[in-house]
């Protein structure tokens, strides 16, 4: 374990040295987050400026949500995408080959070789989000410190979901359409799950897990989360995990290296 926290922070560090070379585009991307967030706010005070409400969920418990989807977002951004996406780009090139020759996982060097501070911003104002609406709500201690155990069981849920994504790049080489659905379907979880007809709701929640990523932690934080939610999504964390583990093992089964 020492040895992995040792290569994470050579990782991450040589990751960020090379990432402010260029400062200007933390500058840029934090102007993107805080357009993004202002639209995502646009739209939510639609549903609430004619008098509706999403059932069981007021204007600043819908907040809840927003941050919780913008602070996930900028984990996506930050330690996701960078590493994630460049699976198809390691097989297609053949340097795959060389990732699997090192004295370390495969898979914990595709998934932290690197980050990327331009999703910063987007955590930073989910968490003025979430802090603005729970002081409204008087939210509280307990009930952050409870959602982080459902958040952090989101995190590792899309990370599980995006990884086995990239590894049936194995396959099928071009699959950049393939996360970008994916990403879609997240987008959904800007929403508390109420806001959507029974079979959305269904789908979000046992087909594409989207419900565990935003809405469970708000629950929790409100107070409102059943304890079967909260053991559903850390079975559900724990399986995924596991099984994007076997699936890696079982595409390498599968990979002919870029020389024969």
């Amino acid at each position: 374990m020492q040895r992995y926290l040792r290569v994470l922070k050579l990782f991450w560090s040589a990751a960020i040295a090379a990432e402010l070379e260029y400062r200007v585009n933390f500058i840029l991307a934090a102007i993107s987050s805080l357009g993004n967030l202002a639209g995502s706010l646009f739209g939510v005070s639609l549903f609430y400026s004619n008098g509706y409400t999403f059932p069981g969920w007021s204007w600043d418990e819908a907040l809840i949500v927003l941050g919780i989807f913008t602070l996930l977002q900028g984990f996506s951004a930050t330690f996701l995408a960078p590493n994630l996406n460049h699976i198809v780009d390691h097989i297609q090139k053949g340097t795959l080959d060389f990732i699997l020759l090192k004295p370390i996982s495969s898979q914990f060097w595709l998934s932290t070789r690197t980050l990327s501070p331009w999703g910063l911003p987007d955590i930073f104002f989910g968490l003025i989000l979430i802090g603005y609406a729970g002081k409204n709500l008087q939210l509280p201690t307990s009930g952050y410190i409870l959602s982080t155990v459902p958040l952090f069981f989101g995190l590792v849920i899309l990370y599980s979901l995006w990884f086995i994504l990239g590894a049936t790049s194995v396959w099928f080489v071009k699959i950049y359409n393939v996360t970008e659905v994916l990403r879609g379907f997240i987008e959904a979880g800007r929403y508390p799950m109420v806001a959507y007809p029974a079979a959305y709701r269904f789908f979000f929640t046992f087909i594409v897990p989207v419900a565990f990523l935003t809405t469970v932690p708000a629950e929790a934080m409100l107070g409102k989360v059943q304890i079967g939610w909260l053991v559903g999504a850390g079975v559900l964390a724990i399986v995924l995990l596991f099984f994007a583990r076997l699936f890696w093992r079982f595409a390498l089964r599968f990979y002919t290296s870029a020389s024969s």
